[in-house]
């Protein structure tokens, strides 16, 4: 039986958005975002971060900066409040310079495939993100979503988000999520 899952963006979401973010020693947790993960750990609820990275199609890091990166998202996570993220899944492409692809958010080609792999029910699951390309797959596959309204959230989104669920924070929206799913 297919399980329920919280996917969570990273940057904006889990850590502070650098933009284009190469260097592992820059990454910056948000506050209570691994005390917020670890709940969901102990909740029994698989983490899957989906993250678009076009930063590696337009030449600005590599996959390997970019594992590096994800590598220190987890230890950091681990460390300071022994949380794990179950998978991450990431989209290095930029349709203006790899072409379009179907696995860029708000596409729902990683989410699917984070579903087959790790045996996930994505409509039973949870979406949430600084921006409405990262909640809208729940639409799409009828989850529920809670929009992050943070520095990181473009005005566009903020104005969007009237018929949305919004939270100020990682910590908010997994209060909604253990709240809701009992």
């Amino acid at each position: 039986m297919a399980r329920r899952a919280a996917f969570l963006d990273r940057d904006g979401t889990i850590i502070r958005d650098t933009e284009y973010l190469r260097d592992p020693d820059q990454v910056e947790l948000l506050p209570g975002a691994a005390q917020a993960i670890k709940r969901l750990n102990d909740a029994g609820w698989p983490v899957i971060v989906v993250t678009n990275q076009s930063g590696i199609a337009r030449g600005l890091l590599t996959e390997q900066d970019y594992e590096r990166v994800r590598m220190r998202v987890d230890k950091i996570i681990a460390d300071s409040a022994g949380a794990k993220i179950d998978a991450t899944f990431h989209c290095p492409h930029h349709p203006d310079f790899s072409g379009r692809c179907d696995c860029r958010k708000p596409g729902i080609k990683l989410y699917a495939d984070a579903a087959r792999e790790h045996d996930l029910d994505p409509k039973a699951s949870w979406y949430v993100g600084d921006r409405i390309r990262d909640v809208a797959p729940g639409d799409h596959f009828g989850g529920r979503s809670v929009l992050l309204l943070v520095d990181s959230t473009p005005d566009a989104d903020r104005a969007a988000a009237a018929d949305r669920r919004t939270a100020k924070s990682l910590a908010e929206a997994v209060d909604f999520i253990l709240a809701e799913s009992q």
